[in-house]
């Protein structure tokens, strides 16, 4: 699986749930250029993630590749290219079941363990995180930073994924570290077309 530089994260609660600005917020980085969002409502029932999942496949589908946060099943319904997994989540073998070989899956990981666990799996790319000190999450895991990515690197050659804490002035150095992907959330909240602009000519 080849991945884009920038991994944008649309997530539901940084918007209160109110889907009309989810939406514009999705619209404005595809606009801009970012060819991969994931989706991720942790805050919706069921059936307001895939009302609202199949509502942006809709508007923005035929832009980007769109990624279900958690749910293999939404994931399916929703028609979305692919699911990012937690380590709480469903397995990667469990989520194959249902998604079969056509859709995509990622799989989170918070230091090398656990690396090295994903690595063997099914998975066809895996994240590494948080890197820097995060705001994105209440109670995030211990930052593993930019060296644990270089020995990640050692572990595997499919596409790494870096999260947390990354912004437009670090965003270059995770890269150089051996990522082939940085997630952003919250440095794409202000003006996000803009950012994702920014984002892009800094990652090149």
């Amino acid at each position: 699986m080849t991945l884009p530089r920038l991994y944008a994260i649309a997530d539901a609660s940084c918007f209160g749930g109110d889907m009309r600005k989810m939406a514009a917020f999705a619209a404005e980085l595809t606009s801009a250029g970012a060819t991969l969002v994931q989706y991720r409502n942790k805050i919706g029932s069921s059936r307001e993630i895939l009302s609202e999942g199949r509502e942006v496949k809709r508007k923005l589908g035929s832009r980007t590749q769109f990624i279900m946060n958690d749910r293999p099943d939404l994931c399916l319904g929703a028609d979305f290219d692919g699911v990012h997994l937690g380590q709480d989540d469903i397995s990667v073998a469990g989520a194959r079941k249902v998604l079969g070989q056509r859709k995509s899956i990622g799989l989170s990981t918070h230091n090398l363990a656990q690396f090295h666990d994903a690595a063997a799996t099914s998975a066809d790319y895996l994240a590494l995180g948080p890197i820097f000190a995060t705001r994105s999450k209440q109670d995030p895991d211990p930052e593993v930073g930019l060296k644990t990515v270089t020995e990640a690197r050692k572990v595997t050659s499919k596409p790494i994924v870096a999260i947390g804490g990354i912004t437009r002035e670090n965003c270059r150095r995770v890269l150089d570290a051996g990522a082939d992907s940085v997630a952003v959330i919250s440095d794409l909240l202000e003006s996000p077309g803009k950012r994702v602009e920014e984002f892009l000519r800094i990652l090149g």
